[in-house]
């Protein structure tokens, strides 16, 4: 699967802007796997998640964006040229399914939110079935990262007033989904289990005020 041949500065461009507009806090790099594939799921609170993501990972990341934010001034034209694969909302899309699960079968690495679009509690949301299925269609490790400060209002709002936003990126142990059928009657329940599983786990890395529906699974 060929990249955007202006990955490599969009990765670099995310990096010098988190290093001199964010405070970062990076926790658990010592826990990343050493190779693909891998399937990374995060928490969504704001424009820049993604962003901070590729700037502080050493992979060469694929992502799955929410067609939204390619209208977003700055992290728009950013996902453009770094190649995001968009998706649309509420919208079963094959070809994104076939370009996710292209870059997982080459090893590669992808990121995802489960929530499929930001969070508008600033807590976690109830998961769709995206991450869950491609996970147990190609059978990849998942990776948990949890996400904080990456509000739009957080960060836009500092900026604005010449302060950095306080982020973290919380890196937790990669974990495999057990074999469930993705066929027939019990597709749906697996689905909801692994989702469940996936978001229990960003739950754990996550402060109390951060976990939303999921508090209680923790």
């Amino acid at each position: 699967m060929s990249r955007p041949p202006a990955r490599t500065a969009v990765r670099t461009l995310a990096r010098v802007m988190m290093r001199l507009l964010t405070r970062t806090t990076v926790s658990g790099l010592d826990r990343l796997p050493a190779g693909g594939p891998l399937l990374l799921v995060f928490n969504h609170l704001g424009h820049f998640d993604s962003v901070l993501i590729i700037a502080k990972l050493p992979y060469n990341l694929d992502c799955i964006a929410l067609s939204d934010l390619f209208d977003v001034p700055v992290t728009g034209p950013m996902l453009r040229l770094y190649g995001a694969i968009p998706v649309h909302r509420d919208v079963f899309d094959r070809t994104v399914i076939e370009q996710a699960l292209n870059v997982l079968n080459e090893k590669g690495f992808l990121i995802l939110a489960p929530e499929a679009r930001q969070s508008v509690t600033g807590a976690l949301e109830q998961a769709r079935g995206g991450a869950a299925y491609l996970a147990l269609k190609a059978n990849v490790p998942i990776l948990p990262i949890a996400l904080t400060g990456t509000e739009n209002v957080n960060v836009y709002g500092l900026w604005k007033r010449l302060r950095r936003p306080v982020l973290t990126l919380t890196v937790g142990e990669a974990f495999h989904l057990p074999d469930l059928p993705l066929t027939g009657a019990q597709r749906k329940q697996s689905l909801a289990q692994a989702s469940l599983m996936i978001m229990t786990r960003i739950a754990a890395l996550l402060p109390p005020k951060y976990r939303g529906v999921y508090a209680d699974a923790v």
